[in-house]
Formats: structure tokens, sequence, C-alpha cells
């Protein structure tokens, strides 16, 4: 969850082994050998046998090695994956599927261990990994409760968080090559961060204690930003004190993370020392603390081979930062496409974890191409895709259809099976689409033959007789407020219609009132509000929207209502 700081920062670099320091360390080693030499084959055996179970357990599941979270058979993982907040949305299960259908081979779900939200039962949470292994997604496992602790008065305490995974040994053990459990979130406010030490330590020992043998993530202070380097600093005493080494850590990036520097600079130092970590969460739209510079944490994350699990998947408070709306996959906003589909984003760069019996890393062939689309259901407006499946020797996923013109595709719709509606499009319209099959290691099949489409041309009312006036009403870093204001220039009322117009710079309606939105890459179609379904001959009603920015925002400038293109006002 994003919460900016609230002052500024500068970031310590790691300490250093001081010279005294590493003399005490060589002396201990030498001494370890010298008691060795003195314990006799029966307790140097014992002392075998310990180091050998010790080696074993390290290798349970998804674990640390060399700094690097591998999965038990050694390969490399590498988290590519979406926040989703399951506490909040325990009725959104089939969001699992959608996030697979991304490309996504990891998922980190939001759990509440009851102090400050209704807890999550046993039940839920084996139902919960359960879904995730049936999707093929790592999942991570955290709880929010912690949030800004110390700060936030709110907050629970990371001791009432590992208490609640205690309380789940039953359902977690035997997982651990498909959960990794984030004890807290962001589990430490602005307010004294060097406080956040003490209780990681102690959650993680506790943990350990409680005979967990599962890869822990730890989240930084600071709302998970760390910008008083706090966790940085203390990155090595905190790995050192867990018995296992099965430790990784999470860094939140969103408005502190605004130019290259801070976040190579951050990144490169946990990497440069040898300890593993990961973005946990991370944001894209520019809010009014800042504006992210997510190319270079996606960027930077792929080549140093770091995870990342961008924030999330949909319902925000803040809908800049849903990946999708309303929890439909079939409406990605501009983030969502940034994260999905943009340069170094879950697309290109995701592979599926090896113990679900893929090839994971090792997995490079393609699915064959899909049969060439056929189209049903066309209206003024619409249209319904059907083709022939693509097969993999693997599996395939996820299917994307594309719009084809002008040397150039647009990715309009998803699917996870071998049909797709797509909408928002234009009345007396001739289109050509496309289908690429895609399976769980992220390799694309080369493109299906072309259909071509033409739309009808419409004539519902008001057939013509419609203006419709487009107003920008203001704009910011990211984001934008508009209004559009629709007239009946007829003589008979209009009763129930659809607005179609599109953006044409990679605008995203984040939220509207007076009519409900639905978006396809730049398409947008509107059906009316109860209080504006109604328009009379002769009157208008006005529908607002605000919006979100990734380039310029130019106004679209040609409408349709119900299928007829309307003058502009």
């Amino acid at each position: 969850m994003r919460t900016a700081p609230r002052t500024a920062h500068s970031t310590p670099r790691p300490a250093r082994s001081q010279p005294f320091a590493l003399l005490l360390r060589g002396l201990a080693v030498l001494l370890g050998l010298a008691l060795a030499g003195t314990l006799g084959p029966a307790a140097a055996q014992a002392a075998d046998r310990g180091q050998e179970a010790q080696a074993q357990a390290r290798a349970t599941g998804l674990h640390i090695s060399d700094g690097r979270l591998v999965e038990g058979n050694g390969n490399d993982f590498v988290m590519r994956g979406i926040n989703h907040a399951h506490a909040w949305y325990p009725g959104e299960t089939q969001s699992l599927a959608d996030i697979k259908a991304t490309g996504a081979n990891t998922v980190r779900v939001v759990l509440s261990d009851g102090y400050r939200w209704d807890r999550n039962s046993p039940a839920d949470v084996a139902s919960v990994i359960g879904r995730c292994k049936a999707n093929r997604l790592i999942c991570v496992l955290e709880v929010h409760d912690t949030t800004g602790y110390g700060e936030d008065s709110a907050a629970g305490t990371l001791d009432h968080a590992a208490d609640y995974w205690i309380s789940l040994k039953d359902v977690l053990d035997g997982e651990e090559d498909y959960v990794v459990i984030n004890i807290g979130n962001e589990p430490w406010g602005n307010t004294d961060p060097a406080g956040w030490t003490a209780p990681t330590t102690a959650a993680i020992q506790k943990l350990r204690a409680a005979g967990f043998a599962h890869t822990i993530m730890v989240d930084a202070p600071n709302w998970g930003q760390d910008w008083e380097g706090v966790m940085r600093a203390a990155a090595r005493s905190v790995y050192d004190a867990d018995t296992t080494g099965n430790l990784i850590f999470s860094i939140h990036m969103y408005s502190v993370y605004n130019t290259a520097d801070k976040i190579t600079d951050y990144l490169h130092s946990f990497v440069n020392a040898g300890l593993p970590l990961l973005i946990g969460e991370f944001g894209g739209p520019a809010d009014q603390y800042g504006d992210p510079d997510e190319d270079t944490m996606m960027a930077t994350a792929e080549e140093l081979g770091l995870g990342y699990l961008a924030w999330s998947w949909s319902g925000n408070t803040d809908p800049i930062l849903d990946l999708v709306l309303n929890f439909d996959p079939a409406r990605p906003s501009s983030w969502g496409e940034r994260v999905f589909h943009g340069p170094n984003g879950i697309g290109e760069t995701s592979r599926e974890a090896t113990v679900f019996g893929g090839g994971g890393q090792g997995d490079t062939e393609a699915p064959t191409a899909p049969g060439t689309p056929t189209a049903s259901a066309v209206t003024a407006s619409s249209a319904t895709l059907s083709w022939a499946a693509a097969t993999d020797n693997v599996g395939v996923t996820a299917y994307d259809v594309v719009r084809v013109g002008g040397g150039s595709e647009t990715k309009v719709a998803s699917s996870t099976t071998t049909s797709a509606s797509v909408t928002g499009l234009s009345a007396g319209t001739a289109y050509s689409f496309a289908v690429y099959a895609r399976d769980a290691a992220g390799n694309r099949s080369a493109r299906s033959g072309t259909v071509a489409v033409t739309t009808e041309a419409g004539g519902g009312t008001p057939g013509g007789t419609c203006s419709v006036g487009y107003r920008l009403i203001g704009e910011w870093p990211g984001g934008f407020q508009g209004e559009i204001t629709i007239g009946n220039t007829g003589t008979a009322a209009v009763d129930g219609w659809t607005l179609g117009f599109a953006f044409a710079d990679g605008q995203a309606i984040t939220n509207m009132w007076g009519g409900t939105p639905a978006q396809t890459g730049g398409m947008v179609s509107v059906t009316p509000a109860s209080y504006t379904s109604t328009i009379a001959a002769g009157g208008s009603v006005t529908v607002g929207f605000t919006g979100s920015l990734s380039g310029g925002n130019t106004a679209p400038t040609t409408f349709t209502l119900n299928g007829a293109s309307c003058n502009t006002a």
C-alpha cells in the first residue's frame, strides 16, 4: 500500500566491516577449527550431521542461495507478479486466474490477522494457496494489519502477525515450494524507523523457533520505502539472525524513487552486498508527492535479476493504481498496460516456476499460432471473435487479440478461452483483427491470420441528431479531469444510449460520474447512469471523469452515440 514520506531523505550506505572486526572473525574461525580437532570422531560426525541437516533445511522448497531466491531444484526464480487485495475483496477469487493470464508467475496476496480487519481463516488461506497452485502461481502471503506501525495508531505489531502465521502452521507446512511468508506489510511508519530492526528480527526468530522452513520476506520501514536507510544499514545483521538463511528483503518503491540514481543505488547496494532483495510493491502513476520512475525500476530489476510485484490488481481507493478497472481483465488501465506489455514488463520477462512441471526458465518453445479468427454478433460498436486453439509443449495460458492496421498493432482484448468480445468500435468502420497465444513462461506465438470486420452503420436513436462537447477541467502530473456534454438535437427523446470515442495518447479513465465507462486500449464506451439515461429533445446530459496520463493529453474529436456520428460542440 502506497504511503508517501513526510520529509526529505538521504540514504546512507551499508555498514562496512572494520579491520578489528575482521581480525576477531578470523580468530573465531581458527578457534573453531582447533576445537573441531579436539572433539574426537563421534563429536566431529555429529557436527557433520548438523551441517548436513542445516544444508537440507536451506534447500527446502523456495530458498536463498548465494544471495538469490531459487527453487528447491536450484533454479533461479525471479518474481514477476502482481499484488491482490484478497482481504478486502474475498469474493474476487477469479482474479488469480486473471492475474495468471497476464503472464505473471507470482501473486502477493493481502491477508488480515484480525487486528485491524476481518481475520482470514485457515480454511480461507488454504483455499487461496490452492487457487495459486491451480493457476501455477507462486503465492506470497502478507499480513496487512501492520502497515505504518508507530505512526498509524490502528496498526498491529509484527509479533501479533507472527502469532497469526503460527496459527496457520498446519495450513502452511508442506507448501514451502509454493509459498513465501511476508511477515507484515510496511511494518513501520516514519516515526523512529530505527525501531523496526529489533521487532523484525524477533518475529523472524519466532517463526523459525516454531519450525517454519519457508522463505520469509520482510518489508522495510518508512511505509516500506526505507527513505532513511534503516533496512539498508541493518540488513546484514537481520539476515544473519535467521538460522536458515532463507530471508529476503522487500523494498516498496513509489514517489520517493523518482530518479534513476535513487533506484539503481538502492538496488545495487543489496546485490553488491550479496543480500537477497526484491521490489515487493511499486507504482508508476504520478501523485501529489512526485512521479515514480517505474521505467528504471523495471529495467534495473531485469538487469540485476531481481523480482518485482506491481501494486495492484484492482479496487484501490486511489484508482490510478488499479492495473485493471473494476476487476475486469478486459479493461486494463494505462498503468496495467505498462506493467503487462511494456518494456521489461511481465509479458516480456516472466518465467513460470519449474515446480509446476513446466519449462520455467528453460521453456523457450512458443505456442503454435491460433487459428484465423471468425467474427460473429457484429454490431455498430462491437464484435465477437472466435478461433481454433493453439498448442504448446507445456500449455497455453492466454490469448491476446490485436487490431491490425497501418503497419502497427494495438491490443484490444485478452482471453483465457478461444473467444473474446471487442467493444468500443465505431459504426460503419472496417477493422482487421488477429490473435496471439501465450504460454506460462511468457513465450508468444506467431500471429494468426487476420479477419476483416465491418461494423454496422448504426442508426438507433438519435440517428445522427446528437452533439458532444468535450472539456478539460484540470490537469496535473499523471492525471486530469474532464467533462463530456451530450446533446440531443433531434425531435424525440433518447431513452438509453452508448457513447463511443477514443483516446490517442494512452489516457485511461479511472473514475466517472453520470455514466459507466468501459475501456480497451484507447477505445472507450460509456453507458448512462440512471439519472442521465434519458436525454430530452433539445436537451443534454453531462458526465464527468478523472483519468490517468502516461504521455500527452490530446482531446478526442470523434464521437458516436448509439453507433451514429455526432457533431462536436
